[in-house]
């Protein structure tokens, strides 16, 4: 296959995140990096501490921007591609990009996913995205799937969020095998039975200490789009899926995600939106995981299986995305996105200028009104890179934590597809 790269200087590499303060698919690490940072890097989105999620939420940026029609800033692609280790690999934050990574270095698989989604996106840097498939497809489990950290089992969000980047990278994750098994193989593991005493359809994280399945919604979220073989930027389906719950002798990936939709739109019917409860606490809306929800049942049933979700996402999210930073307006920008709603006029915010305010100005104008300008240049580059081909090979973290066991799973929270096989 090949990556086609852009020669002109305007186009550049961009990169996405996910997670419950931006999420799906991808998770951070809640193991120290190497070296706190106590001032966010030049370069990068966001003001707080990137030890935990720098790479995520500047690749939900980056690819956050490129799906509004943004050309990213050359700087903010600039720190991205520097975070990447020598052997392909990616951790939330390098303190010294200068610096070899080492044992120590917390490299892991979502962040490393997410990278590719977004710098494939905007292009140029098919080196990167190269070698950064080429540690993923390295570190696969037995199973077929993946885990957060090489090595550990394979999770539903992990392995989505994975096959995002596969997908992404028009790499087809049914080819993708480790003993024989596939990524698809592995998803299907976490799906569970319609009977509501079973898990009503839902996708779990991964077996509890007992070895057992519990439904979880952040899980669910990311494995519809897993299943479906879709990354963190998706598109609603031409057609309504399937409404409800089925069992099947033989389960597809297709069933799995069809019936997931089934349970996050039970789950959504109470409130409209996702809760979770931490440390015991009360319930609290949960606005990552809900934007995530949005996505997913968009891509698996098309627009209108969203609409209450994302009606309460555009009346309540603003103030949560303030508070929480890039990856949270990315994830929902690509509520909108997957929707069909405009990211500029979202519940009287516009998302776009927002995410754009957090980090270095974007190349070009990054006001509204060169939007459209922008969208319409990137898409003639797109035509025009056919000829200028380079050889190579080539669904949430936002929210920053991964817990491990039943956890909560990677919160994390496509285009110019440079590569054809």
């Amino acid at each position: 296959m090949n990556v086609r790269r852009r020669s002109s200087a305007a186009a550049l590499a961009a990169i996405a995140v996910i997670g419950a303060a931006a999420a799906p698919a991808v998770a951070a690490d809640p193991s120290p990096s190497s070296s706190p940072s106590k001032a966010a890097p030049s370069g990068l989105y966001g003001t707080t501490d990137p030890q935990y999620d720098g790479v995520w939420r500047q690749s939900l940026a980056l690819l956050a921007q490129d799906t509004a029609g943004v050309i990213p800033s050359s700087t903010a692609v600039k720190w991205l591609t520097d975070q990447q280790c020598a052997n392909g690999a990616f951790a939330p934050f390098r303190a010294d990009p200068a610096a070899d990574c080492d044992a120590k270095t917390p490299i892991d698989t979502n962040n490393t996913a997410a990278a590719v989604q977004a710098l494939w996106a905007v292009g140029g840097h098919g080196d990167v995205v190269e070698s950064a498939l080429g540690w993923l497809k390295s570190v696969q489990n037995k199973d077929g799937g993946w885990g957060y950290s090489p090595g550990t089992p394979s999770d539903a969000n992990s392995t989505s969020v994975v096959v995002g980047a596969l997908t992404a990278t028009e790499t087809d994750p049914e080819k993708v095998v480790k003993d024989g098994k596939s990524p698809y193989d592995a998803l299907l593991t976490f799906a569970l039975p319609c009977a509501k005493d079973k898990g009503a359809g839902a996708f779990a994280f991964q077996p509890d200490k007992d070895g057992k399945l519990l439904p979880n919604a952040d899980a669910t979220a990311a494995g519809v789009l897993g299943a479906l073989g879709k990354g963190l930027v998706a598109e609603a389906a031409d057609k309504a899926g399937a409404a409800s719950c089925t069992d099947a002798d033989k389960p597809t990936r297709e069933g799995a995600a069809a019936n997931a939709a089934a349970y996050l739109t039970a789950t959504l019917a109470k409130d409209g939106h996702l809760v979770s409860a931490l440390g015991g606490s009360a319930d609290q809306p949960d606005y990552g995981n809900t934007a995530d929800a949005v996505v997913a049942l968009a891509a698996q049933g098309g627009a209108d299986k969203a609409a209450e979700p994302l009606a309460w996402l555009e009346k309540n999210a603003a103030k949560w995305a303030a508070e929480s930073g890039p990856a949270a307006y990315a994830q929902l920008i690509f509520a909108a996105h997957a929707t069909g709603t405009d990211p500029r006029a979202f519940g009287g915010t516009d998302l776009v200028e927002k995410l754009n305010a957090t980090g270095p100005a974007p190349q070009g104008a990054a006001a509204k009104d060169t939007a459209s300008a922008n969208a319409d240049e990137k898409s003639d580059e797109k035509s025009n890179e056919k000829e200028d081909d380079s050889p190579f090979g080539v669904w949430w973290f936002v929210g920053v934590c991964l817990v491990f066991g039943i956890g909560i799973g990677f919160l994390l929270s496509n285009r110019n597809k440079k590569q054809q096989p």
